[in-house]
C-alpha cells in the first residue's frame, strides 16, 4: 500500500500571497461534515415497485428513442432504448411486465426527457437471449460493455465503452479507481467495497489484460480504513491501494489522478491523453458483472439519507423506481423535509418531482429540511481569498464571476473557465456567499454559444 504526502508553497495571484499545495497529495478543497450514517448500512433490495417509468436519457450524450410500444411484454435486461448516430448508451428494463405508456418527465436542466412505462409482473424473467459475454480483446470489450448499457456510476454518466476508444498511440498503461468518496452522506460506493471486492479485483484484473496495462492504483481516502484492509487483500498482485488524505473534492477525476499519479490533464484533454483511464470503483465491478453474466445496466445502489428519513438506508434500486419509492422504503417523515437531491450536496441537483424515475447515475437521495431557510443575503467580495485557496484547479474564481457578469468570454477564456469541475468549493467556502459556482457553470455555457 502506498501513502501520499504534500509540502507547502506560495504564489501570488491577483494581488493574493496564498498558500498553495504541489506535488503528491495537493490538497486544495474543504472539509464539510462527512454525516456518514449508513457507513453500516448492509444493501437491502427495494421491493419491485407497481410502475417504472425508465428514462430514455440516463448519460452524458444523446437520448435513446424506444424501441418498444404500449401494450408490448418485456423482459429484464431487455434492450428498450437505443440511439445509434452519437455519443449515447443503451436502455434497458430493469423489470419484466407490460409497457403501458411512453410518457415523460422533467429532468434536472428543465428538459423534458421520454420514458418508458412498465408495469412489471413481479416475476422478474430475465430476456432469453441473454448469455456471458465472450471477451479477448478491447474490440470485443467496447461492444459488451456498448450492449450492456454501462455508464460511469459516479455521477458523471460518461458511457463506460467511449472511455475505451482511445487512439493506439496514447499509450495508456495505467488504471486509476476512484474510490475516494468524498462528498458528505453517500456510502454506496464504500458498501460496494465492503460487499462485492471480488468484483472489484475481478475487474481490475479484466481491464488490465484485455488492454495490456501495465499498472493499476485504488486511490481512496484515509477515513475508510476497513475497506483499505479489504482491498489491500483482496488485490494483492494486482494494483497498488493509495491512501490518500480526506478532503472534498478528493474524487474528483482530475484531482484523484494528480493525487496517484502526478499526471496533470491538461485543459480540453481526457485522462487517456496522458495514457491513464479513469474508473469509479462501483462501475469497475459492475464491468466485470456485465461481462460474466451478460446482464446489462438494470439497478444501482443508492444511499438514502437526511432530514425526516426515519431509517437511513443503502438501497438496491431497479433503474426506473421512482424517488418516492424508496422515500417510502425509509419510511420518510415528508412533513419534515424541505428539498430533496439526487446525489450528495455538494454536486446533487435538487429534484422537481419526487415521482421522476431513477436513472443509472444516481448514487444517492439526501433530504433537506425541516425549517424554510432564510434568503441568503450576498454582500461584496472582501478579497479574503478563500475562494482561490480552496479551488483544486488552481482557478480564480472571483475573477470568472466578474468576467461572466461583464459577457467577457476572452478573459473567461483567459481565466481557464473551461477547467472548472462544478465542485462548488468556492461557493461553499465564499463568506459573502457569492454565486461563485452557478455563475462558472453558466460562463462555461456563454462561452460555447459565442464560440
Amino acid at each position: 500500500m502506498l501513502s501520499v504526502s504534500c509540502y507547502l508553497l506560495f504564489e501570488k495571484k491577483g494581488g493574493f500571497v496564498l498558500p498553495i499545495f504541489r506535488g503528491f497529495g495537493s490538497r486544495r478543497g474543504i472539509h464539510p461534515k462527512h454525516n456518514k450514517h449508513t457507513v453500516n448500512s448492509v444493501d437491502t433490495h427495494l421491493e419491485i415497485p407497481e410502475l417504472v417509468k425508465i428514462s430514455m436519457l440516463q448519460h452524458i450524450g444523446k437520448s435513446c428513442t424506444p424501441l418498444v410500444n404500449v401494450g408490448d411484454k418485456v423482459f429484464v435486461g431487455q434492450k428498450i432504448g437505443e440511439c445509434t448516430d452519437g455519443l449515447s448508451a443503451p436502455i434497458h428494463s430493469s423489470v419484466s411486465g407490460e409497457v403501458t405508456e411512453i410518457g415523460h418527465y422533467t429532468g434536472y436542466s428543465g428538459v423534458i426527457v421520454h420514458t418508458v412505462n412498465i408495469v412489471p409482473d413481479k416475476n422478474q424473467t430475465i430476456d432469453p437471449n441473454i448469455k456471458p459475454y465472450e471477451v479477448t480483446n478491447r474490440k470485443q470489450l467496447v461492444k459488451a460493455l456498448y450492449e450492456c448499457g454501462l455508464v460511469g456510476l459516479g455521477g458523471a454518466g460518461f458511457p463506460t465503452h467511449e472511455k475505451l476508444k482511445y487512439k493506439k498511440d496514447n499509450n495508456v498503461d495505467t488504471l486509476i479507481i476512484n474510490a475516494a468518496e468524498c462528498e458528505p452522506y453517500i456510502t454506496s460506493d464504500y458498501r460496494e467495497m465492503l460487499e462485492s471486492p471480488d468484483d472489484i479485483a475481478n475487474g481490475i484484473k479484466l481491464i488490465k489484460d484485455i488492454l495490456g496495462l501495465k499498472r493499476a492504483f485504488i486511490g481512496i481516502e484515509n477515513n475508510k480504513p476497513d475497506a483499505i484492509k479489504l482491498l489491500d487483500e483482496k488485490c494483492s498482485g494486482i494494483c497498488n491501494i493509495v491512501e490518500l488524505p480526506s478532503f472534498y473534492p478528493q474524487g474528483a477525476e482530475k484531482v484523484l489522478i494528480y493525487n496517484t499519479t502526478g499526471q496533470i490533464i491538461p485543459e480540453g484533454q481526457l485522462p487517456s491523453d496522458v495514457g491513464v483511464l479513469a474508473f469509479n470503483i462501483t462501475t469497475l465491478a459492475q464491468i466485470y458483472r456485465c461481462v460474466s453474466t451478460g446482464i446489462p445496466l438494470i439497478s444501482r445502489r443508492m444511499t438514502v439519507d437526511g432530514y425526516g428519513i426515519v431509517e437511513p438506508k443503502n438501497l438496491i434500486v431497479p433503474i426506473g423506481a421512482c424517488y418516492n419509492d424508496l422515500l417510502k422504503a425509509c419510511n420518510a417523515d415528508m412533513t419534515k423535509v424541505r428539498k430533496v437531491l439526487s446525489g450528495g450536496p455538494m454536486m446533487g441537483n435538487a429534484i422537481y418531482d419526487v415521482h421522476s424515475p431513477i436513472t443509472k447515475t444516481c448514487n444517492a437521495l439526501i433530504c433537506y429540511g425541516p425549517e424554510k431557510a432564510a434568503p441568503i443575503k450576498v454582500t461584496a467580495c472582501i478579497r479574503c481569498g478563500r475562494c482561490i485557496n480552496a479551488c483544486p484547479m488552481h482557478l480564480m474564481p472571483i475573477l470568472l464571476e466578474k468576467a461572466y457578469d461583464a459577457q467577457n468570454t476572452l478573459e473567461l477564456k483567459k481565466k481557464k473557465a473551461k477547467m472548472c469541475i462544478n465542485c462548488g468549493c468556492c461557493s461553499y467556502i465564499c463568506p459573502a456567499k457569492r454565486n461563485l459556482a452557478p455563475k462558472i457553470q453558466l460562463a462555461k455555457k456563454l462561452m460555447d454559444q459565442k464560440a
